[in-house]
């Protein structure tokens, strides 16, 4: 009796089932691996976005000027610094364009532009998981479909058609379609849970931005924070 497995397919198998194979397990292992990556810099992401909210509305900008939020390259600090820049460029031009720029438009259009940068690090990789997800099972699907075409090939040229014959072939190609849903399941739930993760990281930035926007006009967030509670309330 013969033996049928995983070993056997891959043994038997031909360069085209053994890419499809290979394809199907580095798409699992660069998935399970932005899933990790992501998860962990959105967490993180999660604990700076609470820290900087405790911090720019504990602090007076008036009186003892603007706070550091974190490190360069955090978005609530990169964020924070663009809207004093902004701020800056503004006040060294006003002899040139006093009446042409609105400050409140102007550090609005800035702080829009510089959240918008800090954002799109944060996506990347979701996009190759929707990919994963999307395309996996049809990999699988293909490696299936080949497999089947050379069992058949291959029964036919035995002349053997007896089911032990024909059930072992086949049924052992359809492990490349199981497969290729063992790839595409795990991609779709991560972006969905990461998106999810994301958008309120996102919210949390914007809340920021608005924050900062407050405290360079008028060295406080408080009428920021009132309208974020009240809009809590209303929501509950």
């Amino acid at each position: 009796m013969q033996t049928y497995g995983l070993q056997h397919v891959w043994h038997q198998g031909d360069p085209v089932t053994r890419a499809t194979a290979l394809l199907l397990a580095a798409m699992s292992i660069v998935t399970w691996t932005v899933i990790l990556l992501k998860s962990i810099e959105l967490r993180r992401m999660g604990k700076r976005a609470a820290r900087a909210e405790r911090q720019i509305r504990d602090t007076d900008w008036t009186e003892s000027g603007a706070p550091v939020f974190g490190a360069p390259g955090s978005p609530f600090h990169d964020v924070a610094e663009a809207g004093q820049r902004a701020l800056a460029r503004l006040e060294s031009s006003r002899h040139r364009n006093a009446n042409l720029v609105d400050l409140t438009d102007w550090l609005t259009q800035c702080l829009k532009a510089a959240t918008a940068d800090a954002l799109a690090p944060m996506q990347r990789g979701l996009a190759l998981l929707a990919s994963i997800g999307a395309i996996a099972p049809f990999v699988g699907l293909f490696g299936t479909v080949w497999g089947i075409y050379h069992a058949l090939i291959a029964i036919g040229a035995s002349g053997d058609a007896s089911l032990d014959q024909v059930a072992g072939p086949i049924g052992e190609t359809l492990v490349m379609t199981a497969f290729g849903l063992f790839v595409a399941i795990p991609a779709v739930v991560g972006y969905n849970a990461l998106t999810r993760m994301m958008h309120s990281v996102v919210a949390r930035l914007n809340r920021f931005g608005h924050d900062v926007l407050a405290a360079l006009l008028t060295g406080t967030t408080a009428s920021v924070t009132q309208l974020h509670t009240s809009t809590a309330r209303r929501q509950a």
